[in-house]
């Protein structure tokens, strides 16, 4: 590109000039760079809670979803269909059939709540759990929440070859030569939407992945989001290491930060560990610069400014003074001494004449305020030293304790209980990430069996995370392959260790092991039953440790064992739980053809709770119960004006109410709507159709 940069340089007509440099940068927008896959069949999702009927778009319930039936009639219990391939008739049970929505067809959802778990009555801090396939719950969290959220940590599917993720309701194993591309179609489809999520001003998004697909990732990272800022790391989660045949061991994974905007890492208070190998005193201890300049520009001659004379006592106990810099061209020897004082010139190990790191006045102030600090003469002279700001700062705030001062009158300082805040290096061995001590662990206190595969240490999520909302205590994370929950479980431990008020929203699907459906399949069950259901990942291993977590004991009731590992002085009890509280959703689909919002308003309620920030246990309205003209709810901070007539009323109470912020009002009218806003003091205003359909389709065409 450099080439054809200065070839097109070389064009007289300057109009002609930037044009073709307009297309280059198109088309260099537009490049691969290397990594190409293909699509494959589009995804399909079953619709378990859409009632088969004449005209639906279906499949076998123990088939694959992508072969396709078309409902002609039904009678007594029997679908009579047709395949969308072979236009073969059959005639089917339709208990045995499951409505599917193709890519591109729109579909309908709504938030069905499944249970709570409240441990802080007083709190409207709401964490929630959602079970769904991803990328139908991405497209409603776009709704809820675009460009606000401050963190996205996943831990994807590995696509290992052991049949650890499905595409199209089938599972990849490590013989399907197309298992890579597959990948990185399911995940450009979720990254596409998590990107429309995350605040485009400062966020970050965390991926964690192994060695099988870590470089294919890499590049569709660095194709999605090119104007971001992207580090990989490797952490080490399992010492022993993982036996593979005919390999090293694995003890390592990596994790990338794809950090937006202004996001960077915070420097935090870390323990000798992460450190590596060799330890950095000036990071553990009262650090203190030498006053000599080194590296470039050190010679007098390139700062003469900076060489002047600094006056101690004979003894070198005191200070006495600074001299003003010297001419280029004068002698040094020839600088009058004040009596009883030496002079300490900044001079090279080699004899040559250096200079100072800072000028005269700094030097002088820096003294008066106890940061310059007098060493021990040398054949030089005498090594002089200071504080820099960033040193300053930690005396100031108390961070070394300040036992009095010495003779020189610079501070005397105890630095012994000083625990350092830094950014580490990017190969983490940290004793605490070890997924097997602290994921699996954790999860067997919970359990007391195994009941997930390679749990993430709640710590390594912990440390993640928290090197990027340390400083948000009001932090919005999200997980979209949510797995066993440690997630939620590192967010609330990070809210307890530092008061934070972080929300996490959670997403997972509901799939049960290969062996559980072998099993249930033989029992005569099949997917979308409640014994399926029950033995899903989301209601079998998710929730339970949410709810476990958050009460502090395990799935029989008994306390939790053992204490927190946490940076502070008092210990944090597991059987303590957590001041928390969480609200668990599944994601539904509703008939297109039955719904309008007023018949749907009781289902939009946790939506709009939802968006509204999630304060205080979600709202609900009795089966039976009519829409309601007014809804204002000060404890969940928003309002719905469903009858325009009623506005007046509706304004009165909401501008009387300081809590609420957020407020929906229903009407096809842009103007109307327009009008009645102006009225309000609310921050956040939305516009809901009468209409659903207009409302909260998703899965159409062009997202």
């Amino acid at each position: 590109m450099a080439a054809l940069d200065d070839l097109i340089s070389q064009i007289p007509d300057e109009s002609l000039r930037e044009r073709i440099r307009a297309e280059m940068k198109r088309a260099n927008r537009q490049k691969k760079f290397g990594l190409a896959f293909e699509e494959h069949l589009p995804e399909a999702t079953p619709l378990y809670d859409i009632p088969v009927k004449r005209g639906s778009v279906v499949a076998k319930k123990d088939g694959h979803i992508t072969d396709i039936y078309y409902v002609e009639r039904i009678e007594d219990g029997q679908a009579t269909c047709y395949h969308k391939a072979s236009k073969e008739r059959v005639v089917l049970p339709v208990d045995a059939l499951v409505c599917v929505a193709q890519f591109g067809e729109p579909i309908y959802p709504y938030l069905q709540p499944l249970d709570t778990v409240c441990n802080a009555p007083d709190s409207d801090l709401w964490h929630t759990l959602i079970e769904a396939d991803n990328y139908h719950a991405l497209q409603l969290l776009e709704y809820l929440y675009a460009g606000k959220v401050d963190c996205i940590y996943i831990d994807p599917p590995y696509n290992t070859g052991a049949r650890d993720w499905k595409y199209n309701n089938d599972y990849v194993d490590g013989a399907d030569t197309y298992r890579h591309s597959k990948w990185l179609s399911m995940m450009e489809k979720r990254l596409k939407l998590a990107k429309r999520l995350l605040n485009p001003a400062d966020s970050v998004l965390i991926v964690t992945i192994d060695e099988k697909e870590y470089l294919h990732l890499g590049c569709l990272l660095e194709e999605m989001f090119s104007d971001a800022k992207i580090q990989m790391v490797s952490c080490c989660i399992n010492p022993g290491g993982v036996a593979r045949a005919s390999e090293f061991c694995r003890t390592d994974e990596y994790i990338y930060f794809v950090k937006i905007g202004s996001a960077s890492p915070t420097p935090l208070r870390l323990g000798n560990e992460w450190m590596g190998s060799v330890k950095n005193t000036s990071k553990t201890k009262a650090h203190w610069d030498s006053l000599m300049r080194t590296g470039t520009n050190n010679m007098r001659s390139d700062r003469p400014n900076l060489f002047y004379p600094v006056f101690v006592s004979e003894d070198g106990k005191r200070f006495i003074g600074a001299g003003e810099p010297i001419p280029i061209d004068a002698d040094r020897n020839q600088v009058a001494v004040p009596e009883g004082a030496r002079a300490i010139w900044p001079i090279h190990l080699d004899g040559s004449e250096g200079c100072w790191q800072i000028g005269r006045e700094t030097l002088l102030d820096l003294q008066e305020r106890h940061f310059l600090k007098l060493g021990g003469f040398t054949d030089r002279g005498m090594a002089i030293s200071y504080m820099k700001s960033g040193q300053q700062e930690k005396v100031l705030k108390g961070e070394y304790q300040i036992l009095g001062y010495k003779e020189d009158n610079s501070y005397l300082l105890d630095d012994s209980d000083y625990a350092p805040a830094f950014i580490p290096g990017t190969q983490w061995l940290i004793p605490l990430h070890d997924a097997s001590r602290h994921g699996s662990g954790i999860l067997r206190k919970i359990f007391d069996d195994k009941v997930f595969a390679f749990p993430k240490s709640l710590y390594a999520e912990h440390d993640t995370i928290r090197f990027f909302v340390a400083n948000k205590p009001n932090a919005l994370i999200v997980d979209f392959f949510a797995g066993s929950g440690t997630t939620l479980h590192a967010v609330n431990l990070l809210n307890a260790e530092d008061g934070g008020h972080r929300r996490c929203i959670m997403v997972t699907n509901n799939e049960v092991s290969v062996d559980e459906a072998k099993s249930l399949t033989a029992r005569g069950y099949q997917p979308g039953d409640e014994e399926w259901n029950k033995l899903g990942i989301a209601r079998y291993v998710t929730w339970p440790r949410t709810v476990c977590s958050i009460e502090g004991h395990d799935v029989n009731g008994k306390p939790l064992k053992g204490d927190y590992v946490t940076s502070g002085e008092e210990p944090m009890h597991m059987a303590d739980g957590f001041k928390a509280n969480a609200a668990f959703f599944k994601l539904g689909f509703l008939d297109k053809n039955a719904v309008a919002l007023g018949r749907q308003f009781k289902e939009l309620l946790p939506v709009l709770w939802l968006k509204a920030g999630a304060h205080g246990p979600c709202p609900a309205l009795e089966e039976t119960a009519e829409v309601p003209a007014i809804l204002v709810l000060p404890v969940n901070h928003f309002a719905v004006l469903t009858d325009e007539s009623q506005y007046e009323a509706f304004a009165a109470q909401v501008n009387g109410e300081d809590s609420i912020t957020t407020v929906y009002i229903v009407t096809d009218s842009e103007p109307g709507y327009r009008e009645m806003i102006s009225g309000l003091h609310a921050e956040d205003t939305y516009q809901l159709y009468r209409d659903y359909l207009d409302n909260f389709r998703i899965n159409h065409g062009g997202r």
